[in-house]
């Protein structure tokens, strides 16, 4: 026969925090509730489970074992719990970097949508380089892997970048040939000049003067600089690869600059039902060859 199972859980809070009133705190309920069932405990075994002093209460030497069985017990009790929780969790977070919010996941979710009437999806704003466990959700989508402990970095674009215009600004400006012909161009920066200058060095060319023009803060501006017709940018062409396929955005020169880091979804290694649909989804919408 068990003893009541409400009293194991009081005991087990008391004796592991030495305190009938923080017991009391942790499980929001009175102190006159906790000792209550404490006495409750001690008639059904017939024996003193804490010891009474002037100082407050300590555990009994007897019931020490049981109040480590109960404490293992219920850790266990709750990591099921949490477990299962995630495994029928219906609704999962996606931390996203504007660049590819704008240009995959957005366009695509409702395709994810839906096939998985039964999923919420939250899209928040994620930050280059961020580790999942600082952002505090299910799934993140980033510049950089992340190499953290029980997380799993699936590669989606390198950063291969390549001059681009808009045919718009082609038409007014005329053709753009060659490296020499682009160096004279409108270039646009992504918050610096300095990749310009690196992809001049590549192409094997001394540009006229010091690279100028428009510097934006980040990649999303640059391209939709570009796009409008502004003059040259350097984009990584996988992310861009819609706007090239449909033609917003022509690739002026197959020179290219790698640039370190790559993009990445981030999941954890035993990540929920939810987000593992949503991950397996998302790969098949960057390359539809990936299984």
């Amino acid at each position: 026969m068990m003893p009541p199972l409400g009293a194991l859980r009081v005991f087990e809070a008391a004796a592991r925090l030495a305190s009938f009133s923080r017991a009391a705190d942790e499980l929001h309920v009175t102190h006159a509730a906790v000792s209550h069932q404490i006495r409750q405990l001690e008639e059904w075994f017939g024996r003193p489970l804490f010891l009474r002093e002037k100082r407050g209460v300590r555990l009994a030497p007897e019931a020490e074992r049981l109040a480590e069985a109960l404490s293992v017990s219920f850790e266990r009790i709750a990591a099921e719990a949490e477990s299962l929780k995630l495994r029928t969790k219906s609704e999962i977070t996606v931390a996203c970097i504007p660049s590819i919010a704008t240009r995959w996941l957005i366009p695509a979710l409702g395709e994810f949508l839906a096939a998985h009437a039964d999923i919420t999806v939250r899209v928040v704003y994620a930050m280059a380089a961020q580790r999942l466990r600082e952002t505090g959700c299910d799934v993140l989508i980033t510049l950089g892997a992340d190499l953290s402990d029980g997380v799993v970095s699936d590669r989606l674009f390198s950063r291969i970048n390549r001059p681009v215009a808009s045919p718009r600004y082609l038409e007014r400006e005329g053709r753009l040939a060659t490296a020499q012909q682009i160096a004279t161009a409108d270039l646009l920066h992504d918050e610096t000049t300095a990749h310009w200058q690196q992809w001049f060095a590549r192409a094997g060319i001394v540009p006229p003067g010091a690279p100028k023009g428009p510097v934006f803060q980040d990649f999303n501006l640059l391209a939709t600089a570009a796009i409008a017709g502004h003059g040259v940018a350097l984009c990584p062409v996988e992310v861009c690869r819609r706007e090239i396929d449909n033609g917003d955005l022509i690739v002026l020169s197959e020179t290219s600059i790698l640039e370190e880091e790559s993009y990445f979804l981030i999941s954890k290694s035993s990540r929920q039902t939810a987000a593992s649909a949503f991950c397996g989804w998302f790969k098949q919408v960057v390359d539809p060859t990936s299984n």
